[in-house]
């Protein structure tokens, strides 16, 4: 049988089985050290030098050693000032390095403040040097779109790559891998190989369907080759699963994932993809695409009526994911 045509039969198996495991992750589910900051922030610190604070808009992940803090994403603008002042309380040494995994407003509403917090690696041991702020890094996308959104110019990267940069900082190679037609155009991956842990961004949100973001270049196409790419980083805790281990997933909203998780996720969205692919071929309208309700038996677990993002927003942007993409190939 077809590999497209066999997910698509396994659907309702498969989602019956995440029910069962109640929507939570194998590994993580127990055993974090997590501290409650008030105003529904929480702190978890799930490395020995690395955390992951949580309500201060999208997740914002901190890696701290003898080189300073590194951030990734500086959550939105109204909690800029309550990161800084929780980075000061996880570290006596300066922020060096922000990475932002997208240009959106709740993962990159801190940078200002929070790189004016920091001090620059070129001041490494002099500290009697004129301040001058800690690097921002991102794709080359997030640095376009964030120059043209009116975002001051002290919160745009200060550094940025068009495919992927390499980082060593506190004892650890640093990854960010820049992933084109995701979520949108200017979506990163920041991999922490020696932490094991991926900062995913907004790439998966296992709240909901993902939101892919046609107008800016997101793409259903992009949006499964990163998930991918998340998978294939990742390593899940075989042979001995009582250990509860394995590389550590940050979504940009919600709980942290493992492997397992990624790959539930992933292949709800292949069926999905499938399914509004067969309407496509069959000639079907928009119109009708949603009207025979592809995501039906997902709607419980991700779907929702109300809100940004809707599952009749996702149904529409695969169907002109797909059809944009079928344009392009004649």
């Amino acid at each position: 049988m077809h590999t497209r045509a066999l997910r698509y039969l396994l659907a309702v198996p498969a989602f019956g089985v995440a029910l069962l495991l109640g929507g939570q992750s194998t590994a993580f589910a127990q055993h974090l050290d997590s501290q409650a900051l008030g105003d529904g922030i929480e702190l978890f610190r799930i490395r020995p030098n690395f955390y992951v604070l949580m309500g201060a808009g999208a997740n914002v992940a901190i890696q701290v050693g003898s080189d300073g803090a590194v951030v990734v994403d500086t959550g939105d603008a109204a909690h800029a000032d309550r990161l800084v002042a929780e980075l000061k309380k996880l570290t006596p040494r300066p922020i060096r390095y922000l990475i932002n995994t997208t240009a959106d407003a709740d993962h990159v509403g801190g940078n200002e403040k929070v790189a004016k917090a920091g001090r620059n690696l070129r001041q490494l041991g002099n500290p009697g040097a004129n301040v001058v702020p800690a690097a921002i890094a991102a794709a080359e996308g997030a640095l376009l779109r964030m120059s043209v959104d009116k975002y001051p110019e002290s919160a745009w990267p200060s550094e940025s790559f068009p495919e992927s940069m390499n980082l060593y900082l506190n004892d650890e190679g640093i990854e960010v891998l820049h992933q084109p037609n995701a979520h949108t155009d200017a979506d990163s991956l920041v991999f922490f190989r020696r932490s094991d842990v991926v900062m995913a961004g907004d790439i998966i949100d296992t709240r909901r369907f993902p939101m892919i973001d046609v107008a800016n270049g997101g793409s259903i196409s992009g949006e499964i080759a990163a998930l991918n790419r998340i998978i294939g980083l990742a390593i899940s805790s075989i042979p001995i699963v009582s250990r509860e281990a394995g590389t550590v997933i940050v979504p940009g909203h919600g709980r942290l994932l493992d492997k397992i998780d990624v790959v539930e996720y992933r292949d709800m969205i292949v069926i999905l993809r499938d399914r509004i692919e067969h309407l496509i071929k069959q000639g079907k309208s928009l119109a009708e695409v949603k009207a025979a309700n592809p995501a039906l038996d997902y709607r419980t677990r991700y779907g929702n009526d109300k809100g940004s993002w809707t599952t009749d927003m996702f149904v529409e942007a695969v169907f002109n994911s797909l059809t944009a993409d079928g344009s392009k190939q004649h």
